[in-house]
């Protein structure tokens, strides 16, 4: 008796230790069960949860397998790591599944239960592609020509365990199988340097098969590939002929393989689609549909035979970013009709994709969808600001009763459809907005007491999902739509909390990587479709080329992924040493350069604020960003255990704060450009002796103060205006920028033109209603919206430990209240878990609220005057550190709820 009640007890003690922790969010590559994954030693990831505070790993153990085999142990591993582990068994095999389970060991005692995951290869070797490059060969598939269709039918006649296409294109693809749609990706295979690097899709369609004959079908767009870039009417950059590579491997039930591959004996034919190219849009004429054309019953005869081309395939790359997919829907909020009788939809929402529409009537009646994105203040659609692009979508009825249409390789930027051609009246429930954007998880949210400042949130994050099609890109609506690197780069932090990017920006800067210049030059752009423009030249632009070196450092402090700077060292290096060779005795001061881009000048708007344009010396903004790329460049070479190279750094770091100080600053401490930007730069980069800062700081605030209380920075200002202000204890005026409704201001597009999204200049609509210069006038522009970095790090006060833990292993959670804000909170899903906080001022006190993921530990600041009355959870706390007017507590994984009478609060200046 006494033998079976230790045995329950044991029992009930062991269910009782598993329960306390689990495992979750398997991530391979920091994707969740991919498949098509190319790396020869993958990296696995995991979050722990539990319900129990101070929860650290101290061990874990994984296993990899292939059916019921194991292929890996790693055994019982003592350490902390639940990021990147590395794969360390035999080689992987292509085209093969395997399974993989983790289970952890705590600081407590207790022991997860195993979680399970899986991950599909791709094909590990160029060799193995048996597949050709195949072409339509019709003389009217040209750039500004029809869509070809391929189709390839063929016989499966035993049971099928299952079936994997790999697929991409020197072009744009859509696929099916026995007439269903392969996937549900949009614009595959995406844009990338087509020439330097393409990425390939991996696809299980075991299910799309039958035994039996199969078919195949892909309809292959000119998209990027060949379609016109950039405002210079460029055509065919990368090629003049489109091609489609596509391989099916199949396994049978009885052991034995077959492999499906695209060469001349596919059939091709034009199709409906009459015209697709990115900025002018879609034509297709339904009468020329050919019903069931990618079925295996389909007769294909008088088809024409596809002919096989000599495109390389040796620099093919399994994907390794989300693709493009469809997301959230809008039906029309409005109808409107303007004064010159045309028919306008209001989808309510700045948004980048296309529109979804049921329509019936007679054979060869045309609908013409017209998208803009704003409307004058008459209320006509405003095309002006797309300069060339046409952004259409035409369709041609067959006639054959109701009938569907949505474009297939185009996208529009958008809230307004004119709509043509409708011999019925208008019904607005035909019509749905889709948006498209990459499958980036969302991973943020920010709210306060400001409903003016919850829209900006909203906008700023609707500005990066209209633009993170694949490459962040400035706008989506005009002749442009090009990964501006400057945009990018001033942008990569704040995106980093609305989304998880890690991997959107690891795709993209392999084409960093690709089109850098052999003198160590960034391109403009990224993809680099200017090179041969007369724009682009082997010269790089301060805040803009940078980019190869903020970003991924960027990412290491966000993701903890040191691999991500492994791999771009070597660009981030060569930039560096270009720049270092265009400087003059540390001097950056020769060649073109964007400085501080779309900065206020006083004739942007009638309504100016002040008499004086905002306008920073080039060179000066260039030699402070000289000195944050070399910053960076110290702290990447010391993490890469790179010692001497960062010492270098840190004396030539020294040499460009004295170079600086020698040409554009007086003993005084006063800069010859006395802009707001100026002194923001000069400021966060520590270019100045620190006895002179409190001058600077001083001289920021009264510019600020003489134009009003209003911005007048540009892209390369403004990211870092805020937290400047912050820093140097004029938190009161960050706020003052911040809750500003009158131009310049981030809520004046709100507050005056009900704006959705992030505009490109601060006027893009004046204070009268018209318009800006329609040659740069974007209303879905995200550089500005960068002001969310600060959002989240200072507002809300969310933060990770840079030096002590990237990644958020070590966070922070410091909130400056002020601005009159009641309350703030935002979360973040950070790589370990959710980190969150929650401030608010209610009934005379002050609560915050902090949940803080396992395995991780923060250390949380008190806007408080002194600590004797923090309580938490009711009970007061003795573990609270003072130091330098800093009051702090460090604590481990779980939920608190901290308080303090309102009396006791840093009396913030208002």
């Amino acid at each position: 008796m006494k033998q079976l009640i230790m045995s329950i007890v044991l029992l009930l003690y062991t269910i009782g230790s598993f329960g306390q922790i689990q495992v979750q969010n398997l991530l391979l590559e920091n994707l969740s069960n991919p498949i098509g994954l190319d790396a020869a030693k993958p990296r696995f990831s995991w979050q722990i949860t539990s319900d129990k505070r101070n929860i650290k790993q101290t061990a874990f153990e994984i296993q990899v397998k292939i059916g019921k085999k194991n292929v890996w142990s790693s055994g019982k591993v003592l350490s902390e790591s639940s990021l990147f582990n590395n794969y360390q068994g035999a080689a992987l095999q292509s085209n093969t599944r395997y399974t993989w389970q983790v289970k952890v060991w705590d600081n407590q005692g207790n022991i997860s239960e195993w979680n399970n995951g899986h991950f599909h290869t791709a094909l590990l070797s160029s060799a193995e592609w048996k597949a050709k490059w195949i072409s339509s060969g019709i003389a009217s598939d040209t750039v500004n020509g029809i869509v070809p269709m391929f189709r390839k039918t063929f016989d499966a006649s035993k049971k099928i365990v299952s079936a994997t296409a790999f697929v991409t294109a020197r072009g744009l693809y859509e696929a099916q199988i026995n007439g269903k749609r392969i996937g549900d990706a949009f614009l595959t295979p995406g844009w990338t340097s087509y020439n330097k690097h393409l990425q390939y899709q991996t696809y299980d369609v075991t299910s799309l098969l039958a035994i039996g004959k199969n078919a195949i079908g892909v309809l292959l767009g000119s998209g990027w590939y060949r379609t016109r870039l950039a405002w210079v009417n460029q055509k065919n950059i990368y090629g003049k002929e489109t091609a489609l590579l596509f391989q099916l491997a199949i396994k049978y039930a009885d052991g034995t393989e077959e492999t499906v591959i695209s060469d001349n004996s596919w059939k091709v034919a034009e199709s409906h689609i009459r015209y697709s190219e990115i900025y002018d849009g879609e034509i297709q004429d339904a009468r020329q549909y050919q019903n069931n054309w990618a079925v295996a019953s389909f007769d294909d005869s008088s088809w024409k035979n596809a002919k096989e081309t000599n495109f390389p395939s040796h620099y093919l790359n399994a994907a390794i970013n989300e693709p493009i997919k469809k997301h959230e829907t809008f039906k029309p909020i409005k109808v409107l009709t303007s004064p010159k009788g045309e028919t306008i939809l209001d989808f309510g929402q700045n948004l980048v994709g296309w529109v979804k529409f049921t329509a019936s009537g007679q054979a060869g009646d045309v609908i013409k969808l017209y998208h803009v994105e704003m409307l004058d203040k008459k209320g006509v659609p405003y095309f002006e600001n797309l300069r060339s692009a046409k952004a259409q979508a035409t369709y041609t009825l067959s006639g054959k009763g109701t009938e569907t249409f949505e474009p297939n390789f185009t996208f529009f930027g958008f809230r307004y459809v004119k709509v043509e051609g409708l011999k019925n009246k208008i019904n607005p429930v035909d019509f749905t907005a889709i948006a498209l954007y990459s499958d980036m998880r969302a991973t943020g949210s920010f709210e306060c007491s400001n409903p003016l400042v919850n829209q900006l949130q909203k906008n700023i994050q609707w500005g990066q999902k209209g633009n993170f099609l694949d490459v962040p890109t400035d706008c989506p609506q005009r002749d442009e739509r090009l990964g501006w690197t400057g945009d990018a780069e001033v942008f990569s932090r704040t995106a980093a909390f609305n989304f998880n990017v890690n991997q959107f920006f690891a795709k993209w800067l392999k084409d960093v990587i690709a089109d850098q210049y052999d003198n160590g030059a960034v391109p403009y752009v990224i993809p680099d479709v200017l090179k041969s423009s007369g724009f682009g030249s082997p010269s790089g632009a301060a805040g803009w080329s940078d980019a190869s070196i903020i970003i991924p450092y960027n990412m290491y402090v966000v993701y903890g992924d040191q691999q991500l700077i492994e791999k771009q060292y070597s660009s981030m290096k060569a930039y560096l040493d270009y720049m270092r060779g265009v400087a003059k005795n540390d001097l950056w001061n020769t060649g073109f350069q964007f400085a501080d881009w779309l900065s206020f000048r006083v004739d942007d708007s009638k309504e100016a604020i002040g008499q004086r344009s905002a306008v920073t010396d080039n060179y000066l903004v260039a030699q402070c960003f000289y000195a944050y790329n070399v910053g960076i460049m110290i702290k990447t070479a010391y993490l890469l255990n790179k010692n001497e190279e960062a010492k270098e750094y840190e004396n030539l770091l020294e040499r460009i704060r004295k170079a600086f100080q020698k040409e554009y600053m007086t003993a005084s401490g006063r800069l010859i450009s006395e802009t707001q930007t100026a002194y923001i730069l000069a400021l966060q980069f520590d270019m100045l002796p620190e006895a002179i800062r409190p001058i600077a700081v001083e001289r920021l605030e009264n510019n600020i103060k003489s134009y009003g209380y209003h911005l007048t920075t540009g892209f390369l200002g403004t990211p870092f205006l805020n937290s400047v202000l912050t820093r140097f204890g004029k938190n009161d005026v960050a706020y003052k920028l911040l809750l500003q409704e009158t131009y310049p201001s981030w809520l004046y597009p709100i507050k005056a033109h009900g704006a959705t999204t992030i505009w490109e200049r601060w006027d893009s609509m004046k204070p009268d209603s018209t318009f800006q210069d329609p040659g740069m006038t974007s209303f879905n522009h995200y550089a500005y919206g960068a002001v969310g970095d600060w959002m989240y790090r200072t507002v809300a006060g969310i933060d990770t430990k840079e030096a002590e833990g990237a990644g958020y292993k070590a966070s922070i959670v410091k909130p400056q209240i002020g601005g009159g804000l009641t309350f703030a909170k935002a979360s973040l899903k950070t790589p370990y878990g959710v980190l969150a906080s929650s401030w608010k001022i209610e009934n005379g006190v002050f609560t915050l609220a902090v949940e803080v993921p396992a395995n991780t530990q923060t250390t949380v600041y008190f806007p408080a005057s002194s600590a004797s009355e923090i309580a938490e959870s009711g009970v007061n706390i003795s573990n609270i550190t003072t130091n330098q007017g800093d009051i702090y507590t460090t604590i481990g994984s779980g939920k608190y709820v901290f308080t303090l009478p309102v009396s006791s609060l840093v009396k913030a200046k208002e």
